[in-house]
């Protein structure tokens, strides 16, 4: 528990620090701790301590980490890659899912969403870097994508996510997170009603704050080194 307290502490102290260097209020900023391989154990620590929003990328271990703590009110994100067959319980089991980058996985997610259930948040993940090894919708590309989730009923389009380059030139982490916020600021201007810009991790959230995030996910920081 001891080790947890730290942690989020600290996390909390960055993301504050953060805010107050960039002008901003620490509350326009909302923490996501990433599980990702990390027992649910920790997680139901962190719940205690007040943290409400947990994202995970692998779908199987999700659902188990669901079931263990489905006792807890938590706020669950999807935040990795997706293949279509398995769309399904992702709308059926989560409240959000940040890594949507193409229409088909779209339309599966709105005609897959429970009668009952509120409308799945989504956000575009967008490849600001256009690196050939991650997902994400081409920058030019996220427009007609945009448009293309204003007509599906069963989702509601909230930001865009990003995993920019990895980095250590501070100019070009920040040239990085300002070419999404702009992305995000043409579709607000376009008419979206959008409220999150998803990015920012543990080696890089004071920079993302700067350029505008409004959540940072972050896992070694909260939860140590994974298994």
């Amino acid at each position: 528990m001891n080790e947890s307290i730290n942690r989020l502490k600290l996390v909390r102290q960055r993301i504050e620090s953060a805010c107050i260097a960039a002008g901003r209020k620490p509350e326009e900023v909302s923490l996501l701790a990433v599980g990702k391989r990390h027992p649910s154990e920790k997680m139901s620590t962190l719940h205690e301590l007040g943290v409400k929003r947990f994202g995970e990328n692998q779908l199987q271990e999700a659902r188990q980490k669901q079931k263990e703590l489905a006792h807890l009110a938590i706020q669950w994100h999807f935040i990795g890659a997706m293949q279509s067959n398995k769309t399904r319980p992702i709308a059926e089991h989560f409240h959000w899912v940040q890594s949507v980058d193409r229409k088909k996985i779209l339309t599966r997610l709105s005609q897959q969403r429970p009668d009952g259930l509120e409308p799945l948040n989504i956000c575009l993940q967008v490849n600001i870097d256009r690196e050939p090894q991650k997902a994400g919708v081409d920058p030019e590309d996220i427009l007609q994508l945009a448009s293309y989730s204003s007509g599906l009923d069963n989702i509601k389009l909230r930001g865009l996510m990003a995993i920019p380059m990895v980095t250590t030139d501070l100019n070009q982490q920040h040239d990085s997170f300002r070419r999404v916020r702009v992305l995000f600021e043409t579709l607000r201007n376009e008419g979206y009603d959008l409220d999150t810009l998803s990015m920012g991790m543990s080696s890089d959230l004071e920079t993302a704050i700067a350029e505008g995030s409004t959540m940072v996910r972050i896992g070694t920081d909260l939860f140590g080194k994974r298994a």
